[in-house]
């Protein structure tokens, strides 16, 4: 008897997996922001200092990468749509039971289950976007502005529901948010709008070996490096702008939060576009050299421009990114898609999630963030050096 074939992938089903997909991005990012904000008041909460409380995320975000790979082989092997669905309703579970933890070890513990089924969303959640869609930077460049907005409303949503209701609210409201979104998801799975896309709308040439082997050296430092600026800064904004904006209230730093993560989010639309239509490779490049003077623009930055500086420094941080996965895509191994964003998020969320104990290290050591601001600057001078040295541009079919 002959097996059925795959479904076709319609513009209805592409503009489901568009959808589900950058709502599965916002979620991604939202719950990590709403921690280091709610971490301005669990010092007094739990009785710990505010370096002893960062560390409660440090499993979290270890295991948000270094699952990654996993999780990408399963939706490569299994399902991709199978995944996405573990992964909403896991994720909104955990951060419910995040909002509802007695202590600093079980607040821990649900922080670390939430890096768990976090891990899940960037290698499949990409990789099916990346199968369902054509101009594959817009699509990466439109995804990436939600994974801007998850810490944008993070910030806003955070810093009001404490306002409101206390801490405990800051995980509980979002959480049910992500967990009805996953019972929407099975639905319209169930109904076939949702559906499994087991072959790319439009395919790219394989590419060969050695641009293989030379991609996957480079991009893994490159990414380490990216990955380390991205998580640094996410602990830092807060408490920089808590210290430095003028108002030292929590809806304040809150807020600052919001403008940088929603303005910086929205620069990758046009960084996709511009990946998809130039030089991905010169996109990656000059991002990167960017960041160098904004990052040591923060040691100095204080009031409004501190909030000018610190957008422009997320800002070309998030620009790569349209670039860096459509380089990761078109040089992965035919049918490894999902297993090799895996493994760039070990780089970009795993051991990169080490920045949080470095920026808490220093910050207990120095009193300020200046040195980490050095080395984040360093770490983008690496990536500019490092992404010249990829193979030449390849053109997709």
């Amino acid at each position: 008897m002959a097996s059925a074939s795959p479904p076709t992938v319609t513009p209805a089903s592409a503009r489901a997996s568009l959808a589900f997909s950058c709502a599965g991005h916002a979620y991604s990012h939202i719950f990590e922001p709403i921690f280091f904000i709610v971490a301005l008041v669990l010092p007094g909460e739990f009785g710990m200092s505010y370096e002893e409380v960062l560390t409660l995320i440090i499993a979290g975000k270890l295991l948000y990468g270094l699952l990654a790979p996993l999780a990408g082989w399963l939706g490569d092997r299994w399902s991709t749509v199978g995944m996405m669905a573990v992964y909403f309703l896991g994720l909104g579970g955990s951060a419910v039971a995040a909002g509802l933890a007695p202590g600093p070890w079980s607040l821990a513990v649900a922080l670390g289950l939430t890096g768990l089924f976090g891990s899940i969303y960037h290698p499949v959640g990409i990789s099916w976007l990346l199968s369902n869609a054509i101009d594959k930077g817009k699509a990466i460049g439109i995804n990436g502005v939600f994974g801007g907005v998850g810490p944008a409303l993070a910030g806003i949503s955070a810093g009001f529901l404490i306002a409101l209701w206390g801490w405990r609210a800051a995980f509980i409201v979002p959480g049910l948010v992500v967990v009805a979104t996953g019972i929407a998801f099975l639905i319209l799975l169930a109904r076939g709008v949702v559906i499994e896309a087991k072959v790319d709308r439009k395919p790219e040439p394989p590419p060969s070996r050695g641009d293989t082997v030379r991609a996957g050296l480079v991009l893994s430092v490159t990414m380490l490096c990216a990955g380390l600026i991205y998580q640094s800064i996410q602990p830092i904004l807060p408490k920089l702008f808590e210290e430095r904006l003028g108002d030292t209230s929590i809806l304040a730093a809150a807020g600052g939060v919001t403008v940088v993560y929603l303005l910086a989010g929205l620069t990758q639309i046009l960084a996709g576009h511009l990946a998809d239509r130039l030089s991905p490779r010169r996109i990656y490049v000059a991002a990167a050299l960017f960041q160098i003077p904004l990052l040591l623009g923060l040691t100095y930055a204080s009031g409004l421009g501190l909030l000018v500086v610190a957008t422009l420094a997320v800002a070309f941080n998030m620009a790569a990114i349209p670039a860096e996965n459509l380089l990761l895509s078109r040089y992965s191994p035919p049918g490894w898609r999902g297993t090799t964003l895996g493994l760039k998020f070990v780089l970009g969320f795993g051991v990169s999630g080490l920045g949080v104990p470095m920026v808490s290290l220093i910050r207990g050591t120095t009193g300020n963030f200046d040195l980490v601001f050095l080395i984040l600057a360093m770490a983008a001078l690496v990536i500019a050096l490092a992404a010249s040295r990829l193979p030449p541009e390849r053109k997709p079919v």
